[in-house]
Protein backbone atom coordinates (compact mmCIF):
# COMPACT_ATOMS: atom_id res chain seq x y z
CA UNK A 1 0.00 0.00 0.00
CA UNK A 2 1.16 3.31 -1.12
CA UNK A 3 -0.86 5.40 1.31
CA UNK A 4 -2.99 4.66 4.70
CA UNK A 5 -6.03 5.76 2.43
CA UNK A 6 -5.53 2.81 0.30
CA UNK A 7 -6.17 0.31 3.58
CA UNK A 8 -10.08 -0.44 4.08
CA UNK A 9 -10.28 1.48 7.55
CA UNK A 10 -12.95 3.56 8.64
CA UNK A 11 -13.22 6.73 7.35
CA UNK A 12 -13.38 8.41 10.83
CA UNK A 13 -10.14 6.59 11.47
CA UNK A 14 -8.04 7.87 8.40
CA UNK A 15 -9.39 11.15 9.25
CA UNK A 16 -7.42 11.16 12.56
CA UNK A 17 -4.10 9.39 11.50
CA UNK A 18 -3.99 12.53 8.40
CA UNK A 19 -4.57 14.92 11.29
CA UNK A 20 -1.91 13.31 12.99
CA UNK A 21 0.40 13.44 10.37
CA UNK A 22 0.86 10.64 8.68
CA UNK A 23 0.70 9.54 5.00
CA UNK A 24 2.59 6.43 3.95
CA UNK A 25 2.61 3.09 6.39
CA UNK A 26 6.03 1.24 7.65
CA UNK A 27 7.33 -1.82 6.15
CA UNK A 28 5.47 -3.20 9.18
CA UNK A 29 1.90 -1.15 8.78
CA UNK A 30 2.14 -2.49 5.26
CA UNK A 31 2.38 -5.67 6.02
CA UNK A 32 0.54 -6.52 9.16
CA UNK A 33 -2.39 -3.81 8.82
CA UNK A 34 -4.29 -5.70 5.65
CA UNK A 35 -4.28 -9.12 7.29
CA UNK A 36 -5.31 -7.77 10.56
CA UNK A 37 -8.34 -6.08 9.07
CA UNK A 38 -9.22 -9.70 7.45
CA UNK A 39 -9.54 -10.90 10.68
CA UNK A 40 -6.38 -12.91 10.99
CA UNK A 41 -3.90 -13.70 13.19
CA UNK A 42 -0.62 -12.51 13.10
CA UNK A 43 2.61 -12.87 14.27
CA UNK A 44 4.86 -9.60 13.71
CA UNK A 45 8.43 -9.83 14.20
CA UNK A 46 10.24 -6.35 14.87
CA UNK A 47 12.08 -3.77 16.65
CA UNK A 48 10.66 -0.85 18.53
CA UNK A 49 10.81 2.34 16.49
CA UNK A 50 9.11 0.28 13.34
CA UNK A 51 5.72 1.50 13.56
CA UNK A 52 4.28 -1.89 15.02
CA UNK A 53 2.37 0.19 17.70
CA UNK A 54 -0.52 1.37 14.88
CA UNK A 55 -0.21 -1.64 12.91
CA UNK A 56 -2.33 -3.63 15.63
CA UNK A 57 -3.98 0.13 17.16
CA UNK A 58 -5.48 0.93 13.40
CA UNK A 59 -7.24 -2.83 12.92
CA UNK A 60 -8.54 -3.26 15.89
CA UNK A 61 -10.22 0.31 16.54
CA UNK A 62 -11.92 -0.33 13.09
CA UNK A 63 -13.28 -3.99 14.29
CA UNK A 64 -13.85 -1.57 17.28
CA UNK A 65 -16.04 0.66 15.53
CA UNK A 66 -19.00 -1.55 15.43
CA UNK A 67 -20.81 -3.13 18.52
CA UNK A 68 -20.74 -1.84 22.11
CA UNK A 69 -18.61 -2.85 26.03
CA UNK A 70 -20.63 -3.87 28.52
CA UNK A 71 -19.79 -3.63 32.28
CA UNK A 72 -16.53 -5.87 33.22
CA UNK A 73 -15.92 -7.34 30.11
CA UNK A 74 -13.49 -5.66 27.56
CA UNK A 75 -13.81 -6.31 24.28
CA UNK A 76 -9.98 -5.58 23.00
CA UNK A 77 -7.14 -6.60 25.72
CA UNK A 78 -3.52 -4.95 24.85
CA UNK A 79 -0.59 -6.45 26.94
CA UNK A 80 2.52 -4.54 27.72
CA UNK A 81 5.67 -5.32 29.70
CA UNK A 82 6.06 -1.87 30.91
CA UNK A 83 3.91 0.77 32.62
CA UNK A 84 5.54 3.36 30.13
CA UNK A 85 4.79 1.00 26.77
CA UNK A 86 1.21 0.41 27.92
CA UNK A 87 1.11 4.67 28.60
CA UNK A 88 2.24 5.08 24.60
CA UNK A 89 -0.29 2.57 23.87
CA UNK A 90 -2.83 4.30 25.21
CA UNK A 91 -1.88 7.52 23.65
CA UNK A 92 -2.05 5.95 20.25
CA UNK A 93 -5.47 4.63 21.00
CA UNK A 94 -6.53 8.32 22.03
CA UNK A 95 -5.03 9.67 18.73
CA UNK A 96 -6.56 7.39 16.29
CA UNK A 97 -10.10 6.64 18.33
CA UNK A 98 -10.77 10.25 18.73
CA UNK A 99 -13.36 10.79 16.47
CA UNK A 100 -15.11 7.44 17.26
CA UNK A 101 -17.26 6.83 20.79
CA UNK A 102 -14.87 4.35 22.04
CA UNK A 103 -13.57 4.04 25.74
CA UNK A 104 -10.44 2.31 26.99
CA UNK A 105 -8.80 1.62 30.61
CA UNK A 106 -5.18 1.56 31.45
CA UNK A 107 -4.28 -0.97 34.04
CA UNK A 108 -0.88 -0.60 35.23
CA UNK A 109 0.79 -0.82 38.76
CA UNK A 110 0.97 2.82 40.69
CA UNK A 111 -2.51 3.65 40.38
CA UNK A 112 -4.93 3.09 42.91
CA UNK A 113 -7.75 0.01 42.00
CA UNK A 114 -10.46 1.92 43.13
CA UNK A 115 -10.04 4.23 40.10
CA UNK A 116 -9.30 1.34 37.48
CA UNK A 117 -12.19 -0.32 38.93
CA UNK A 118 -14.67 2.39 38.30
CA UNK A 119 -13.67 2.51 34.57
CA UNK A 120 -13.57 -1.40 34.25
CA UNK A 121 -17.06 -1.29 35.86
CA UNK A 122 -18.51 1.00 32.96
CA UNK A 123 -17.58 -1.07 30.38
CA UNK A 124 -14.64 -0.64 28.05
CA UNK A 125 -14.07 -1.20 24.50
CA UNK A 126 -10.23 -1.36 24.97
CA UNK A 127 -7.92 -2.76 27.91
CA UNK A 128 -4.11 -2.07 28.02
CA UNK A 129 -2.41 -3.23 30.70
CA UNK A 130 0.93 -4.90 32.03
CA UNK A 131 0.28 -8.37 33.12
CA UNK A 132 0.43 -8.44 36.74
CA UNK A 133 -2.25 -5.85 37.48
CA UNK A 134 -4.34 -6.76 35.02
CA UNK A 135 -4.58 -10.75 36.91
CA UNK A 136 -4.88 -8.83 39.83
CA UNK A 137 -8.01 -7.37 38.54
CA UNK A 138 -8.94 -10.64 37.54
CA UNK A 139 -8.28 -12.58 40.96
CA UNK A 140 -10.24 -9.52 42.86
CA UNK A 141 -13.35 -10.84 40.74
CA UNK A 142 -13.39 -7.10 39.09
CA UNK A 143 -12.83 -8.39 35.44
CA UNK A 144 -14.29 -11.23 33.06
CA UNK A 145 -12.16 -12.01 29.76
CA UNK A 146 -14.96 -13.88 28.23
CA UNK A 147 -16.10 -11.08 25.77
CA UNK A 148 -12.21 -10.37 24.32
CA UNK A 149 -12.47 -10.50 20.30
CA UNK A 150 -8.74 -9.12 19.79
CA UNK A 151 -5.71 -9.63 21.81
CA UNK A 152 -2.36 -8.50 21.35
CA UNK A 153 0.54 -9.02 23.14
CA UNK A 154 3.28 -6.69 22.53
CA UNK A 155 7.50 -6.71 23.09
CA UNK A 156 6.37 -10.43 24.04
CA UNK A 157 10.57 -10.64 24.03
CA UNK A 158 10.73 -7.94 27.11
CA UNK A 159 7.51 -9.94 28.51
CA UNK A 160 10.26 -13.03 28.63
CA UNK A 161 13.04 -11.24 30.28
CA UNK A 162 11.01 -9.80 32.97
CA UNK A 163 9.64 -13.55 33.55
CA UNK A 164 5.36 -12.52 32.48
CA UNK A 165 5.77 -16.16 30.02
CA UNK A 166 3.45 -17.59 32.73
CA UNK A 167 1.34 -14.91 33.49
CA UNK A 168 0.48 -14.27 29.20
CA UNK A 169 -0.52 -18.26 29.41
CA UNK A 170 -2.76 -17.76 31.57
CA UNK A 171 -4.42 -14.88 30.59
CA UNK A 172 -4.43 -16.31 27.52
CA UNK A 173 -6.73 -19.45 28.73
CA UNK A 174 -9.02 -16.66 30.32
CA UNK A 175 -10.00 -15.43 26.77
CA UNK A 176 -12.14 -16.72 24.06
CA UNK A 177 -10.67 -18.89 21.80
CA UNK A 178 -12.30 -17.68 18.92
CA UNK A 179 -10.20 -14.02 19.66
CA UNK A 180 -7.86 -12.92 16.91
CA UNK A 181 -4.51 -12.35 18.43
CA UNK A 182 -2.23 -10.29 17.13
CA UNK A 183 1.42 -11.01 18.76
CA UNK A 184 4.83 -9.12 18.22
CA UNK A 185 8.47 -9.81 19.43
CA UNK A 186 11.64 -8.82 18.08
CA UNK A 187 12.94 -12.24 18.36
CA UNK A 188 11.68 -15.30 18.48
CA UNK A 189 13.31 -17.25 21.51
CA UNK A 190 11.91 -20.94 21.89
CA UNK A 191 9.60 -20.39 24.85
CA UNK A 192 7.99 -17.32 22.58
CA UNK A 193 7.66 -19.65 19.51
CA UNK A 194 6.02 -22.31 22.05
CA UNK A 195 3.63 -19.64 23.10
CA UNK A 196 2.93 -19.09 19.65
CA UNK A 197 2.23 -22.54 18.00
CA UNK A 198 -0.08 -23.35 20.77
CA UNK A 199 -2.33 -19.90 20.94
CA UNK A 200 -2.10 -18.17 17.70
CA UNK A 201 -4.20 -19.72 14.59
CA UNK A 202 -2.71 -20.27 11.32
CA UNK A 203 -1.16 -16.76 12.04
CA UNK A 204 -0.01 -14.52 8.96
CA UNK A 205 4.00 -14.18 9.73
CA UNK A 206 5.13 -10.44 9.05
CA UNK A 207 9.00 -10.05 9.57
CA UNK A 208 11.00 -6.80 9.42
CA UNK A 209 15.03 -7.01 9.20
CA UNK A 210 15.99 -6.04 13.00
CA UNK A 211 17.05 -2.48 13.40
CA UNK A 212 20.65 -2.23 12.72
CA UNK A 213 21.08 1.05 12.08
CA UNK A 214 21.12 4.33 13.65
CA UNK A 215 19.93 7.60 12.63
CA UNK A 216 22.37 9.22 10.48
CA UNK A 217 22.15 12.38 12.25
CA UNK A 218 23.16 10.66 15.80
CA UNK A 219 27.00 11.48 15.82
CA UNK A 220 28.54 7.92 17.67
CA UNK A 221 31.55 7.91 20.14
CA UNK A 222 32.96 5.65 22.70
CA UNK A 223 35.35 6.36 25.16
CA UNK A 224 37.53 3.40 26.34
CA UNK A 225 37.98 3.64 30.40
CA UNK A 226 40.44 2.01 32.77
CA UNK A 227 40.16 2.58 35.99
CA UNK A 228 42.97 3.26 38.39
CA UNK A 229 42.41 0.83 41.27
CA UNK A 230 39.26 -1.75 41.00
CA UNK A 231 37.76 -0.78 44.13
CA UNK A 232 37.39 3.01 42.84
CA UNK A 233 36.10 2.26 39.50
CA UNK A 234 32.32 2.80 40.60
CA UNK A 235 33.44 6.53 41.75
CA UNK A 236 35.92 7.27 38.71
CA UNK A 237 33.32 6.20 35.97
CA UNK A 238 30.86 8.92 37.67
CA UNK A 239 33.76 11.12 37.10
CA UNK A 240 34.21 10.34 33.61
CA UNK A 241 30.25 10.90 32.79
CA UNK A 242 30.31 14.17 34.57
CA UNK A 243 33.51 14.98 32.52
CA UNK A 244 31.69 14.04 29.02
CA UNK A 245 29.01 16.05 30.17
CA UNK A 246 30.80 19.30 31.12
CA UNK A 247 33.09 18.81 27.31
CA UNK A 248 29.57 19.19 25.54
CA UNK A 249 29.58 22.17 27.26
CA UNK A 250 26.01 23.96 25.98
CA UNK A 251 25.17 21.67 23.37
CA UNK A 252 23.82 19.74 25.72
CA UNK A 253 20.59 21.01 26.44
CA UNK A 254 19.26 17.49 27.74
CA UNK A 255 20.04 14.14 28.04
CA UNK A 256 18.85 10.69 28.96
CA UNK A 257 21.83 8.68 30.86
CA UNK A 258 21.54 4.35 30.23
CA UNK A 259 22.36 2.27 32.94
CA UNK A 260 22.01 -1.63 32.68
CA UNK A 261 21.34 -1.93 36.60
CA UNK A 262 18.98 -0.01 38.45
CA UNK A 263 21.18 -0.02 41.54
CA UNK A 264 23.58 1.71 39.30
CA UNK A 265 20.36 4.14 37.86
CA UNK A 266 19.70 5.51 41.60
CA UNK A 267 23.63 5.82 42.24
CA UNK A 268 24.24 7.33 39.37
CA UNK A 269 21.36 10.07 39.40
CA UNK A 270 22.37 10.83 43.24
CA UNK A 271 26.01 11.35 42.40
CA UNK A 272 24.60 13.95 39.06
CA UNK A 273 22.69 15.66 41.85
CA UNK A 274 25.55 15.58 44.32
CA UNK A 275 27.69 17.66 41.65
CA UNK A 276 25.27 19.82 40.82
CA UNK A 277 23.90 18.21 37.88
CA UNK A 278 19.94 18.32 37.60
CA UNK A 279 19.24 14.64 37.33
CA UNK A 280 16.29 12.22 38.57
CA UNK A 281 16.43 8.45 37.83
CA UNK A 282 13.76 6.43 36.19
CA UNK A 283 13.56 2.70 36.95
CA UNK A 284 10.76 0.53 37.47
CA UNK A 285 10.65 0.51 40.92
CA UNK A 286 9.54 3.83 41.19
CA UNK A 287 6.17 4.57 41.82
CA UNK A 288 3.52 5.42 38.78
CA UNK A 289 3.09 9.13 39.82
CA UNK A 290 6.45 9.11 40.36
CA UNK A 291 7.93 7.94 36.76
CA UNK A 292 5.08 10.00 35.36
CA UNK A 293 6.19 13.40 36.99
CA UNK A 294 9.78 12.83 36.25
CA UNK A 295 9.30 12.30 32.59
CA UNK A 296 6.65 15.27 32.18
CA UNK A 297 9.32 17.30 33.96
CA UNK A 298 12.25 16.35 31.70
CA UNK A 299 9.88 16.72 28.48
CA UNK A 300 9.07 20.15 29.90
CA UNK A 301 12.17 21.19 30.54
CA UNK A 302 12.71 21.60 34.23
CA UNK A 303 14.75 18.28 34.41
CA UNK A 304 18.07 18.16 32.56
CA UNK A 305 19.07 14.64 32.60
CA UNK A 306 17.26 11.41 32.87
CA UNK A 307 19.01 8.29 34.23
CA UNK A 308 17.34 5.03 32.83
CA UNK A 309 17.62 1.77 32.53
CA UNK A 310 16.21 -0.32 29.84
CA UNK A 311 13.79 -1.45 30.99
CA UNK A 312 11.92 1.84 32.24
CA UNK A 313 12.59 3.85 28.79
CA UNK A 314 10.89 1.19 26.49
CA UNK A 315 7.98 3.62 25.14
CA UNK A 316 10.14 6.75 25.72
CA UNK A 317 8.66 9.49 23.41
CA UNK A 318 10.56 12.51 23.91
CA UNK A 319 11.41 14.25 20.52
CA UNK A 320 13.95 17.15 21.49
CA UNK A 321 17.00 14.78 23.77
CA UNK A 322 20.42 16.13 22.62
CA UNK A 323 22.20 13.68 23.98
CA UNK A 324 22.18 10.28 24.92
CA UNK A 325 24.89 8.71 27.54
CA UNK A 326 25.70 4.93 27.84
CA UNK A 327 26.84 5.08 31.05
CA UNK A 328 26.87 1.25 30.32
CA UNK A 329 27.38 -0.54 27.22
CA UNK A 330 23.88 -2.51 27.04
CA UNK A 331 24.02 -6.29 27.45
CA UNK A 332 21.77 -7.11 24.15
CA UNK A 333 23.11 -5.38 21.27
CA UNK A 334 19.83 -4.44 19.52
CA UNK A 335 19.60 -1.50 23.08
CA UNK A 336 22.22 -0.18 21.78
CA UNK A 337 20.11 1.03 18.51
CA UNK A 338 17.11 1.53 20.97
CA UNK A 339 19.03 3.63 23.57
CA UNK A 340 20.69 6.03 21.16
CA UNK A 341 17.26 6.12 18.84
CA UNK A 342 16.07 8.59 21.78
CA UNK A 343 18.15 11.78 20.50
CA UNK A 344 18.31 12.86 16.49
CA UNK A 345 14.54 12.48 16.36
CA UNK A 346 12.44 14.14 13.68
CA UNK A 347 15.39 15.28 11.66
CA UNK A 348 17.23 16.69 14.29
CA UNK A 349 21.05 16.28 15.40
CA UNK A 350 21.87 14.35 17.79
CA UNK A 351 24.93 13.15 19.92
CA UNK A 352 25.71 9.24 21.80
CA UNK A 353 28.49 8.80 23.57
CA UNK A 354 29.36 5.48 25.63
CA UNK A 355 31.59 4.44 28.48
CA UNK A 356 33.12 1.02 27.43
CA UNK A 357 35.29 -0.91 30.39
CA UNK A 358 37.14 -3.80 30.04
CA UNK A 359 34.17 -6.33 31.26
CA UNK A 360 32.16 -4.15 28.36
CA UNK A 361 34.15 -5.50 25.59
CA UNK A 362 32.33 -8.55 24.32
CA UNK A 363 28.98 -6.62 24.84
CA UNK A 364 31.04 -3.84 22.65
CA UNK A 365 31.85 -6.40 19.79
CA UNK A 366 28.82 -7.24 19.86
CA UNK A 367 27.41 -3.48 19.00
CA UNK A 368 29.53 -3.46 16.36
CA UNK A 369 29.05 -6.04 14.58
CA UNK A 370 24.68 -5.44 14.62
CA UNK A 371 25.73 -2.09 13.41
CA UNK A 372 28.43 -2.88 10.93
CA UNK A 373 30.54 0.07 11.66
CA UNK A 374 33.41 1.18 14.05
CA UNK A 375 32.55 3.48 16.70
CA UNK A 376 34.64 6.73 16.89
CA UNK A 377 37.04 6.53 19.80
CA UNK A 378 37.53 9.73 21.03
CA UNK A 379 40.34 10.38 23.59
CA UNK A 380 39.91 13.62 26.10
CA UNK A 381 43.17 13.02 28.05
CA UNK A 382 44.88 15.90 29.05
CA UNK A 383 42.04 18.70 29.35
CA UNK A 384 42.12 19.68 33.08
CA UNK A 385 39.59 21.98 32.74
CA UNK A 386 36.84 19.89 34.14
CA UNK A 387 36.10 21.92 37.38
CA UNK A 388 34.00 19.96 39.18
CA UNK A 389 35.24 15.85 38.55
CA UNK A 390 39.59 17.23 37.89
CA UNK A 391 40.73 14.66 35.40
CA UNK A 392 39.05 11.11 34.49
CA UNK A 393 40.91 7.73 34.05
CA UNK A 394 40.51 6.92 30.54
CA UNK A 395 42.56 4.26 28.45
CA UNK A 396 44.58 6.77 26.24
CA UNK A 397 45.95 3.97 23.96
CA UNK A 398 44.29 3.04 20.67
CA UNK A 399 42.88 -0.20 21.13
CA UNK A 400 42.53 -2.11 18.13
CA UNK A 401 39.29 -4.38 17.20
CA UNK A 402 41.55 -7.75 17.75
CA UNK A 403 42.25 -6.60 21.17
CA UNK A 404 38.49 -5.60 22.34
CA UNK A 405 37.40 -8.82 20.50
CA UNK A 406 40.00 -11.22 22.59
CA UNK A 407 41.69 -9.02 25.31
CA UNK A 408 44.10 -10.59 27.52
CA UNK A 409 42.72 -9.04 30.90
CA UNK A 410 39.26 -10.38 29.96
CA UNK A 411 36.93 -12.10 32.25
CA UNK A 412 33.26 -11.64 32.77
CA UNK A 413 32.60 -9.57 36.26
CA UNK A 414 29.48 -9.63 37.75
CA UNK A 415 28.09 -6.69 39.18
CA UNK A 416 29.42 -2.83 39.21
CA UNK A 417 30.88 -0.87 41.81
CA UNK A 418 28.01 -1.21 44.36
CA UNK A 419 28.59 -2.50 47.51
CA UNK A 420 25.38 -4.21 47.17
CA UNK A 421 26.94 -6.62 44.68
CA UNK A 422 29.75 -7.88 46.95
CA UNK A 423 26.34 -8.96 48.93
CA UNK A 424 25.61 -11.27 46.49
CA UNK A 425 22.34 -10.22 45.77
CA UNK A 426 22.78 -8.21 42.36
CA UNK A 427 19.47 -6.03 41.50
CA UNK A 428 17.33 -8.05 43.87
CA UNK A 429 19.33 -6.42 46.65
CA UNK A 430 16.62 -5.20 49.15
CA UNK A 431 15.64 -1.14 49.20
CA UNK A 432 17.21 -0.29 52.67
CA UNK A 433 20.86 -1.91 52.45
CA UNK A 434 21.21 -0.90 48.76
CA UNK A 435 19.98 2.80 49.72
CA UNK A 436 21.92 2.35 52.93
CA UNK A 437 25.25 1.65 51.12
CA UNK A 438 24.43 3.90 48.25
CA UNK A 439 24.57 7.07 51.22
CA UNK A 440 28.11 5.99 51.40
CA UNK A 441 28.94 5.23 48.27
CA UNK A 442 27.91 7.87 46.12
CA UNK A 443 31.13 10.15 44.81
Amino acid sequence: MELFSDFKLNPKILKAVQEAGYEKPTPIQNKAIPAALEGKDVLGIAQTGTGKTASFTLPMINLLARGRARARMPRSLVLCPTRELAAQVAENFDTYAKNLKLTKALLIGGVSFKEQDTLIDKGVDVLIATPGRLIDHFERGKLLLTGVQVMVVDEADRMLDMGFIPDIERIFKLTPFTRQTLFFSATMAPEIERITNTFLSAPIRVEIARQATASENIEQSVVMFKPKRKDTEGSEKRKLLRRLIDLEGKKCANAIVFCNRKTDVDICSKSLNKYGYQAAPIHGDLDQAKRTDTLENFRDGGLRILVASDVAARGLDIPSVSHVFNFDVPIQAEDYVHRIGRTGRAGREGRAIMICSNKDYKNFVNVEALIQKEIPRIDISGGENDTRSNNSSVDQTKVDQDKIAKPKNYKKVKGSDSKADVIGLGEHTPGFLAQSFTDRLVG
